[in-house]
């Protein structure tokens, strides 16, 4: 074998044990001792004097020796031949039990979120129902379905400028401020028991529908248990006969009948000027005869000179008056079409283009209104004496400020629990000025419950107050609810 090819080799084999030297301390905690398990149990030595015990005592500094030294030992015990009376070293024993094995990865899972409130269980219970009468009447089912008997106030809310002609079940009516009057009734239900109150009203505007909410209050009057809604329409009157218009009063009669007209104008014009073409060919022609009897020569005859004829032009006021109907007829069509278009524009309706999600709604006390995730009941609006709201917190508000409660029903009506906030349901005052609600005595209100601290299960309804802190003696005139920051809402116009 060459010199050369001799020296290529051996440089070839140490480069190769320098890679596999290099790689070693690069190999897993584990490797040594996969290395050493298919060894044979060795017998345990006797300790000796060579032989330092197990349980000596190991510097702070010396209990966990470095990888890099540790690996080499336990890599040379694990080539050295097994025999019955080998034992391993001391410093491989310690390094293999003392190694800190390496810490784990963090979870691949987020943090589950926080669980969506439920409403809580409702031991009172209402519904609301109209009754088909001529006037407006209304039935209220009030049921507890607790296991104790209960003390509730019940309150209905009666539409502006109507009046209770009739109530039942002992209630009393009182004005509840402005153009509103409630109708109250204190009552003392067994368990799993039920009552029927019924109010009838007179209306200012009969015939027009009318909306009364009604709720369940504690016996305080201050926390709703439950509330109900229901609006009273008057008996549909009976749809009076229509006769219908003669065929020659009918738009599509009268439009084919002039397309008809326009088709028979078409054709005698057609027929009478190709009759008139053949009239001028045979006059043409029998005028052209000659003293041989019109038969032919071979020499040309010269040209008659035939005297020019003026052609006939439509009157000018003719087409005058033809130009001023087309063009009355465009102006009268185009202003016929604006019109109609601009009517159907509702200008009552909210802005909800650009971001905003879903359409804004609008509506009275009582009526549910449904935005983007959820659908709003504002029952009814209550505001204290003027400087109320300085007694609770100490002066924290105003000093005429005063507390205006606001007993709202909500509804995830969304397929997935949505959170809401407090910061976004606003009490609108007299001038545009308007406030956000007042979480510490919304707090206070529910029990100390932060209704907003958890978001709403998907298809639960919880009735609750929410409170503002206004100030002046105007209470506000509109509630803008909503779910998000991006939600149109919707808006609550007070009495």
């Amino acid at each position: 074998m060459p010199a050369s090819t001799r020296h290529h080799r051996a440089l070839a084999v140490f480069v190769h044990c320098l890679g596999i030297l290099a790689a070693v301390p690069a190999l897993p905690a584990a490797a040594p001792e996969a290395a050493a398990t298919p060894r044979p149990p060795a017998a345990t030595p006797q300790p000796t004097a060579a032989t330092p015990r197990p349980t000596a005592a190991v510097p702070p500094g010396a209990a966990t020796p470095r990888p890099s030294a540790a690996r080499p030992s336990a890599e040379a015990t694990a080539t050295r031949t097994p025999g019955p009376a080998a034992t391993p070293p001391p410093v491989a024993m310690v390094a293999r039990v003392t190694e800190p094995t390496p810490p784990s990865a963090p979870p691949a899972m987020a943090p589950p979120s926080r669980a969506p409130a439920s409403a809580p269980p409702q031991q009172v219970t209402v519904a609301v129902a109209p009754e088909n009468s001529p006037a407006p009447r209304y039935r209220i089912q009030v049921r507890n379905v607790g296991n104790a008997p209960v003390e509730t106030t019940v309150r209905q809310e009666l539409p502006p400028g109507s009046s209770p002609t009739a109530i039942s079940g002992g209630g009393r009516s009182t004005r509840a401020g402005g153009s509103t009057t409630e109708v109250t009734w204190r009552l003392r239900l067994p368990a799993h028991s039920s009552t029927t109150l019924g109010t009838a009203l007179a209306a200012t505007a009969p015939g027009q529908p009318l909306t009364a909410p009604a709720c369940a209050f504690t016996s305080d009057g201050t926390r709703p248990y439950d509330c109900a809604t229901a609006t009273w329409k008057a008996a549909a009157a009976p749809a009076a006969e229509v006769t219908e218009a003669p065929p020659w009063r009918r738009y599509p009669v009268l439009l084919a009948g002039l397309a008809v007209l326009l088709l028979i104008s078409a054709a005698l014009l057609w027929v009478w000027r190709r009759r008139r073409g053949r009239r001028v060919t045979a006059a043409a022609l029998a005028g052209n005869g000659g003293p041989d009897g019109g038969r032919g020569t071979i020499y040309p005859r010269p040209a008659t000179p035939r005297p020019t004829r003026r052609r006939r032009t439509p009157p000018v006021w003719l087409l005058v008056g033809a130009a001023v109907a087309v063009l009355a007829g465009v102006v009268g069509t185009a202003g016929w079409t604006a019109t109609r278009q601009v009517s159907q524009i509702d200008t009552r309706k909210q802005p909800t283009s650009g971001a905003w999600m879903g359409t804004g709604v609008t509506g009275p006390v009582g009526v549910p209104l449904r935005e983007s995730a959820f659908e709003f009941t504002v029952y009814r609006m209550s505001c204290g004496a003027a400087g109320s709201a300085a007694k609770t917190d100490g002066g924290a508000a105003p000093a005429n400020g005063r507390r205006c409660q606001a007993t709202v029903g909500v509804r995830n009506v969304t397929g997935e629990h949505q959170p809401w906030h407090g910061q976004l349901q606003r009490a609108y005052l007299p001038g545009g000025r308007w406030v956000s609600t007042d979480e510490p005595a919304t707090r206070a209100a529910n029990l100390g419950r932060d209704i907003f601290a958890d978001p709403m299960a998907a298809g639960t309804r919880m009735v609750l107050p929410l409170v503002f802190t206004v100030d002046g003696r105007d209470p506000p005139q509109q509630l803008e609810l909503r779910s998000g920051v991006f939600s149109a809402g919707v808006r609550v116009h007070m009495p």
